[in-house]
């Protein structure tokens, strides 16, 4: 899984990269989102990426914030998701094989990756007659609660004794 990284060694990112790569013009905002997306070591939607964006140079909008993710998605660079919650969210297409595991609650979103789920995954496809050629894993949970730290056990009393009849 690839880690986030800021720039290459020719000091652009690894999403300005893939946008000249594939022949975008690349202005200014268009490199400033780029960056703030390759820095992005979460999954932004379009307000926290413009929000991110804006905080570097306050005259980007969030329609070129908009328009340009739109352009990214339709030329393969960014991946979109619906992870719930109403929003989009995303992620460069070149992050490498990886699932996702979302925290229903805050949706937090971890990556995972895992041997096993794709050996799995492959032994499915061909019990049913098919090769797989790509598939993506999304699961939806919500974190056990914290054990709570045991109470103090009640103060053991001495039986009391018995009262009633003596024998004599």
């Amino acid at each position: 899984m690839d880690t986030p990284a800021s720039s290459d060694r020719e000091g652009i990112s690894r999403i300005e990269r893939l946008c000249i790569e594939r022949g975008l013009k690349m202005t200014g905002q268009r490199r400033l989102i780029a960056r703030v997306l390759s820095e992005s070591a979460d999954h932004p939607d379009v307000e926290e990426l413009y929000r991110r964006a804006h905080e570097r140079d306050a005259h980007i909008s969030i329609a070129t914030v908009y328009r340009t993710v739109r352009l990214l998605e339709e030329k393969g660079i960014l991946e979109r998701h619906d992870f719930g919650g109403g929003r989009a969210r995303y992620e460069p297409t070149e992050h490498g094989p990886h699932h996702h595991l979302i925290d229903v609650d805050t949706g937090k979103v971890i990556e995972f990756a895992d041997d096993r789920h794709e050996v799995l995954a492959r032994e499915i496809a061909a019990r049913l007659g098919f090769e797989l050629v790509d598939h993506r894993l999304e699961l939806f949970g919500r974190r056990f609660p914290e054990p709570r730290p045991e109470a103090a056990p009640a103060a053991r009393r001495a039986p009391r004794p018995r009262h009633g009849r003596d024998e004599a």
